[in-house]
């Protein structure tokens, strides 16, 4: 696995350590003025857990980073490196969270925080070639804003590194620092602005910490492992439908291959002793599907 590629602003568990950081906020709040394209007063950065005091296995949940802006706006904002063909769902399953639970109690509903969620996107999921892609709430017939409380982004930086338009100077300028592929455009990028210069600087002194290149590495491999697993499980699943000679023995065979991968993943995570919740939220099987496999295991003697 190349060093290089692991310890890229990509990988998730570096980004969130970039821009998450105490002291960092400045450079989080310039990267959010260059995709939302305001000016930010104020921001504010809720710190969850501080990243080198967590186990490694904690880490194989969402990365994510959340701050208030300009004291109304709640901010997600995520690096995300693996393709579960679910990203739509689940960016409004997070928005929805965070929507609900920002109504403080004795507060009325339009007191509630506005909610934008930004995912940035190691993979393509649109069709076309414009890498930034905004969804809002809008009347069907006149395209006219329902409400502004709903905002969603997806970064797709594959587009983003074929796209040859100027558009948004700032916004391109932090993809290019984040994607790390072109030296002259990220040399530009680091004279022209002070805040990714601080941010590059940060970032040279993250990869010379020993203990966050490991747990990079472990979470790079995790998510490898991961992907590899899936599609293994769901080569094979296809494999059974095509031996059926049917197109619905086809998607039943593609099931059972999903299904299949996912309980690979909860195996090698039960095996870890990683906790039922995390092993539910990133395979998707109920509590007592895992409970099931625990048992198997437990008298196979295996764990």
């Amino acid at each position: 696995m190349n060093e290089n590629a692991i310890l890229k602003v990509t990988n998730d568990y570096i980004f969130k350590s970039l821009f998450s950081k105490k002291g960092n906020e400045d450079i989080l709040k310039d990267l959010l003025e260059g995709i939302l394209e305001i000016r930010i007063e104020k921001i504010e950065v809720m710190q969850e857990v501080e990243l080198n005091r967590v186990d490694i296995k904690d880490k194989l949940g969402i990365l994510d980073i959340k701050a208030i802006i300009n004291e109304d706006t709640t901010i997600d904002i995520e690096m995300q490196v693996s393709n579960e063909k679910n990203m739509i769902e689940r960016t409004l399953f997070y928005w929805s969270g965070l929507y609900y639970t920002g109504l403080k109690k004795g507060k009325r509903y339009e007191e509630n925080n506005k909610v934008i969620t930004i995912n940035i996107l190691r993979y393509n999921i649109f069709k076309g070639a414009k890498y930034h892609t905004i969804g809002l709430i809008k009347e069907k017939n006149d395209n006219k804003e329902i409400t502004d409380k709903l905002e969603i982004h997806f970064i797709e930086l594959p587009k983003f590194l074929k796209s040859k338009e100027q558009g948004n100077k700032k916004l391109r300028q932090w993809l290019e620092f984040i994607c790390n592929e072109r030296k002259e455009e990220i040399s530009v990028a680091v004279r022209e602005n002070e805040k990714i210069a601080k941010a590059n600087s940060e970032w040279e002194y993250l990869k010379g910490d020993e203990a966050v290149k490991r747990l990079a590495f472990l979470r790079e491999k995790w998510i490898r492992d991961y992907d590899s697993g899936v599609k293994n499980a769901e080569e094979e699943g296809i494999a059974i439908g095509e031996k059926r000679g049917k197109k619905i023995g086809e998607a039943r065979g593609k099931e059972i291959g999903e299904k299949k991968g996912r309980e690979e993943i909860a195996i090698k995570m039960i095996k870890k002793k990683m906790d039922e919740n995390l092993i539910s939220e990133v395979t998707n099987l109920t509590i007592t599907e895992i409970e099931k496999i625990k048992q198997k295991l437990e008298k196979q003697n295996v764990i």
